[in-house]
């Protein structure tokens, strides 16, 4: 079936906030990767009212089509204000598809020390693994076709929203 009407963002980051509130424990941080997975971790640690600052992860120099694809233009830098040693981290995206994305981001936290555990926290899982990686907590399981990708992007006002557009 296409995929003809969007999802709100903002409620998905609320249901999101819920599938994960009961799998919290003291030492629980969140970790964006950058850009969507970064404002839905900010997101979320409002609607779970955590205290630690959420940690913001760049995975380009993780990435295993680095040699092709270069530096983005606007690359914004890692920022993990915690101790990752023997924390337990939800590692949170907006999309998961192949999961190289989410490879990379453990590539590069691993960098940071050994966390306890890492689990995954996504707004949409379009399937199409080609890792065995998969997503704990997800709000949705889009069909799209292989030449159609999902945006999350702010409106004018900062509310989190989708767009569809056609891969290149």
């Amino acid at each position: 079936m296409p995929l003809t009407k969007l999802p709100d963002a903002e409620a998905q980051c609320a249901e999101l906030a819920e599938l994960i509130r009961p799998h919290l424990q003291a030492n629980t941080v969140l970790v964006g990767i950058h850009s969507g997975g970064a404002w839905i971790a900010r997101r979320l640690r409002e609607l779970l009212e955590l205290p630690s600052e959420v940690g913001l992860i760049n995975v380009s120099f993780h990435r295993d089509d680095f040699g092709e694809k270069g530096l983005h233009r606007q690359i914004k830098p890692t920022s993990i204000p915690f101790d990752v040693e023997g924390r337990s981290l939800i590692l949170v995206d907006d999309v998961l598809f192949t999961g190289r994305t989410t490879r990379a981001a453990i590539n590069e936290l691993f960098d940071y020390g050994r966390p306890a555990s890492i689990k995954l926290a996504v707004l949409a899982d379009r399937g199409g693994r080609e890792l065995p990686i998969f997503a704990e907590f997800c709000t949705w399981k889009p069909e799209l076709g292989k030449d159609e990708e999902l945006v999350l992007e702010p409106d004018a006002t900062g509310r989190l929203q989708w767009r569809r557009a056609e891969h290149a």
